[in-house]
């Protein structure tokens, strides 16, 4: 997954927890609020809501255990590879050492 998919998915995320807060408080704001259609839209929000909910716990899960499989795939490398990994976090702080000083 490159970058521009993970930041659009945390926005995503961000986005959606956003409309679940909104659509909570105007739940509980409309509470007095009586009538048949409003049970009933009350009723679609409630159960929107329980969904967008669990969707998210999942996502988070899902980002969660994609970190913590790549941390372990990048602690077996440099454990296998120690001189490798030193020559290339060299090379990259190099390289960034390069580009602040052009700045």
């Amino acid at each position: 997954m490159d970058g521009t998919q993970i930041v659009t998915r945390d926005k995503l995320v961000a986005d959606l927890k956003l409309v679940v807060n909104d659509a909570e408080e105007l739940l509980k704001i409309t509470a007095g609020q009586a009538g048949e259609r409003v049970a009933a839209v009350r009723e679609r929000m409630q159960r929107g809501l329980e969904q967008a909910k669990a969707k998210l716990v999942e996502l988070e899960d899902q980002a969660v255990e994609r970190t913590k499989a790549a941390a372990h795939a990048t602690d077996a490398y440099v454990h296998e590879n120690p001189w490798k990994a030193v020559g290339i976090a060299a090379g990259t702080g190099f390289l960034f050492g390069l580009l602040m000083a052009r700045r």
